[in-house]
């Protein structure tokens, strides 16, 4: 397809979009209405699933949850991914299309995620009813995102990713102004895994720590200690964070307990470094804890690599974004230490996920995973057009 049929085919995706944009609206509606937590997005599935099989897609259900979905003819292919689960969070709003699932939130806004990747199918099957689609659309309806390691993983084990070329992703960003579209080359987000640590000990009284080991010192020891030992054994360029979120020992003050758990995660900016921190977390785990004669059984759950966006996909996606409104609609935004499946996919096939601005330009700037979260609506016929038109942008260029 030359550039003259790319003008074309955004300008028909712009089209589209803005034709179906207020079903695209009820729709994400109707998703936050009904969150479904990770693995039991039945009824998200169902419904994403007739939307996409009326508008002529080839559906196919995933074992548990999630489904794929094809469109288009040719040897290249172009793969678009939403996540589905909600978060295990109260909705505090009070909006009419509030959460109806006590205590289950779509807190991180993937019911955009989803809403805006319908909006790219129905302008893609637009593009392929006039014979304007030049290759291949799969759709990754994808479950559990939110818990490690990562509903990315179980479908690549379906083998998802075979034939394609090229992967895109989006993520709601409430402190970018809705319209805005924040993108940047290399790591966007970091790895992120789960460290628990449990203690063992024979416990005994205050009184007499020399007679047993010191559980809740040894216990102690371990929150401060770990991190400073990794901020030495690792390279510090690695961005290595270790931050506890459960700690729990005891029932009394004057009764040294016999067991321990302190738990959190491990962030770490670097892929390569994310290969190499688990063995390092083990080490000096049990070197922590050996002069109290304490006994540790470390789990350490390796859960996503970091996101990292190719220069290439980037570019396709600014490309697009500039054909749309203009070249002042792109951001250059810096890498999260929050965590990202879609960083699986990349670990097979080039890709680029960006950021989607849902803030409504002059209003309050909220927080993903807190039940308060509000998005400009806006912003999901703005994902879906950059959805499509990178995909069609990938596939015209043949790469």
């Amino acid at each position: 397809m030359e550039l003259d049929g790319v003008s074309e085919a955004v300008a028909t995706i712009d089209a589209c979009v803005g034709k179906v944009e207020d079903e695209l609206i009820e729709l994400r509606r109707d998703l936050h209405r009904h969150p479904e937590l990770s693995w039991q997005e039945r009824r998200t599935t169902d419904r994403l699933g007739e939307v996409l099989a009326r508008a002529g897609w080839d559906v196919r259900p995933m074992p548990r949850s999630g489904l794929v979905a094809d469109l288009g003819r040719g040897p290249r292919c172009v793969a678009l991914r939403a996540d589905l689960d909600g978060l295990p969070v109260q909705d505090l709003t009070e909006d009419p299309w509030t959460s109806q699932v006590p205590g289950v939130a779509h807190a991180c806004g993937h019911d955009v995620h989803m809403a805006a990747l319908i909006g790219a199918a129905h302008a893609l099957t637009e593009l392929h009813d006039r014979s304007a689609l030049p290759g291949r659309v799969r759709l990754l309806l994808q479950p559990a995102e939110e818990v490690m390691p990562g509903g990315a993983k179980h479908l690549l084990a379906q083998e998802v990713l075979d034939g394609v070329d090229r992967v895109f992703g989006l993520h709601c960003e409430p402190a970018v102004d809705c319209g805005t579209v924040g993108l940047r080359v290399g790591p966007l987000t970091s790895a992120a895994d789960r460290l628990e640590v449990r203690l063992e000990g024979t416990g005994g009284h205050t009184s007499r720590p020399h007679l047993t080991g010191d559980l809740t010192f040894a216990l102690s020891k371990v929150t401060t200690e770990l991190p400073a030992v990794l901020s030495r054994r690792m390279d510090p360029r690695a961005g290595v964070s270790v931050v506890w979120g459960l700690l729990r020992a005891g029932a009394a003050p004057n009764v040294i307990p016999d067991r321990g758990l302190v738990a959190g995660t491990v962030r770490i900016l670097d892929a390569q470094a994310w290969t190499e921190v688990e063995a390092v977390v083990r080490e000096a785990v049990h070197d922590i804890v050996r002069p109290y004669g304490i006994t540790a059984n470390v789990d350490y759950l390796q859960g996503v690599p970091p996101v990292v966006n190719d220069a290439d996909s980037v570019e396709l996606i600014r490309e697009t974004v500039q054909a749309l409104w203009g070249p002042h609609r792109t951001i250059e935004v810096p890498q999260s230490l929050g965590g990202e499946d879609f960083g699986w996919y990349q670990t097979q096939v080039p890709g680029a996920m960006f950021r989607l601005g849902t803030r409504t330009p002059g209003g309050p700037t909220y927080d993903l995973h807190q039940g308060d979260l509000r998005v400009d609506e806006g912003s999901i016929g703005v994902g879906a057009r950059v959805l499509a038109g990178a995909a069609v942008r990938s596939l015209a260029a043949g790469s």
